[in-house]
């Protein structure tokens, strides 16, 4: 029981702290989305088209953060120091050019994703205003990205959670007085946000440097190596990336108000059970650290309790959920229709936390694994598990919002599925 216990300990010394890092993102757009309601419905649709775009673009990075983690815990391990530092070097060469060249592709592209996504009109440009104006802060978010991977491998969730609780509370100072100070409407919240980006790469840069592995000049082989866990990833991405444009792209073909509610409703939901990643943070970590010096039993356990922990969590915040849906939806809107909406969007997802939480878990499971095809195989499948519920809203509108996150249930419902039966062959 004892080593139970002290596992436990380890895994919240890693957890409680890695919730700031990983919420940061959700915290910009959820914070966007409090202070865009209270602009009008229009500007609020046009923020859910855009951050459903800037979502996905952020996230096919996100490699730079979970394939920079596994590298370092393990070559860390092992003893292979050169290897883990070069490794953080590699993250943010690559950082730093595959951020320029999205943003550019951005800009280009945002009118015409949009448009895919229902956005018509004054939505249309306004959303396209929004998402260029945040491609200047891409690279500075891949940047922070490649930072919290290698602070998170060495164990180190204390620094991110500072360093997102700062740039969080720039962004809301800045989105306060740009949107309602000097009236500079949507385009203000999208300035805010990239100006609490640029501070926090500014951060992640200067913690690298000055801790105990800092980065050094990777070799080709090295880039290589992550743009090839990259590639593995990112398809993984795009796949998880496509059921939350679905799901976009079916609200606002329900009309304006059940999108600006499923915004509202989806935002507070993404926040709270992304959470839960916070659990799958030390599952990656302490799972790759044991297969890296070979003790599978030590990786059985990290996985297990983590699990245990995480549906756990998962129960608990689905209650959470359920109580914020009475309440919550007046902090974003004065609009009695869209509010309506909102509660029914978040009392649904309610029901989904506990489908969550094994899903994020089992990614940190199979990310310490280090099997990113499984991962890639796992996202592939799900969505199909999404897709069939996802088109009958289409065609039957009177579905409405519940059908849409019954689909979301499914779609969670099949990646812990996938995952788990891949973990259960890996360990046996």
């Amino acid at each position: 029981m004892v080593p139970v216990l002290d596992l436990d300990r380890r895994i919240a010394k890693l957890a409680i702290p890695a919730l700031g890092s990983i919420a940061a993102e959700p915290l910009y757009n959820l914070a966007d989305t409090a202070i865009v309601g209270h602009l009008g419905r229009s500007p609020l649709d046009a923020l859910a088209i855009a951050v459903s775009i800037l979502s996905l673009v952020a996230w096919l990075a996100i490699f730079l953060s979970t394939a920079t983690t596994t590298e370092v815990a393990r070559n860390s391990a092992t003893g292979r120091v050169d290897g883990a530092v070069r490794a953080v070097g590699a993250a943010y060469t690559v950082a730093s050019g595959w951020g320029v060249v999205t943003a550019v592709v951005l800009v280009f592209l945002a009118p015409s994703v949009g448009w895919l996504l229902g956005a018509r009109g004054g939505v249309g440009t306004a959303a396209t205003e929004y998402a260029r104006i945040s491609a200047i802060g891409l690279p500075f978010l891949y940047l922070s990205y490649a930072g919290n991977g290698h602070l998170t491998g060495q164990q180190d969730t204390s620094t991110p959670l500072r360093i997102a609780l700062g740039a969080n509370i720039l962004n809301v100072a800045l989105e306060v007085v740009l949107v309602f100070g000097l009236h500079a409407g949507l385009a203000g919240s999208a300035w805010g946000t990239v100006a609490a980006q640029v501070a926090a790469a500014a951060a992640y840069a200067r913690a690298s440097w000055r801790s105990a592995l800092p980065p050094q000049r990777p070799t080709g082989t090295d880039v290589r190596a992550l743009l090839r866990d990259g590639h593995r990833l990112s398809v993984r991405t795009i796949a998880l990336g496509v059921v939350p444009l679905g799901v976009t792209a079916i609200a606002a073909r329900l009309g304006p108000v059940p999108l600006a509610g499923q915004q509202i409703g989806y935002r507070v939901w993404y926040l709270l059970s992304l959470s839960l990643d916070a659990l799958a943070v030390p599952a990656q970590v302490y799972v790759s650290a044991a297969l890296g010096t070979g003790d599978r039993e030590a990786a059985r356990l990290a996985a297990r309790r983590t699990l245990v922990l995480g549906l756990a969590a998962g129960t608990m915040l689905a209650v959470v959920t359920a109580a914020l849906a009475f309440g919550a939806p007046r902090a974003f809107t004065a609009d009695p229709a869209v509010r309506h909406d909102a509660v029914i969007a978040l009392l649904c997802a309610a029901l989904t936390q506990p489908l969550t939480a094994l899903a994020y878990v089992y990614d940190g499971v199979i990310l310490g694994l280090g099997d990113y095809v499984a991962m890639r195989r796992a996202m592939i499948g799900a969505i199909f598990a999404f897709a069939p519920l996802g088109v009958l809203v289409l065609r039957f509108h009177w579905l409405g919002l519940p059908g849409i996150w019954a689909a979301l249930g499914c779609w969670m419902a099949a990646r812990s599925v996938l995952l788990g039966r891949r973990w259960a062959r890996a360990i046996s």
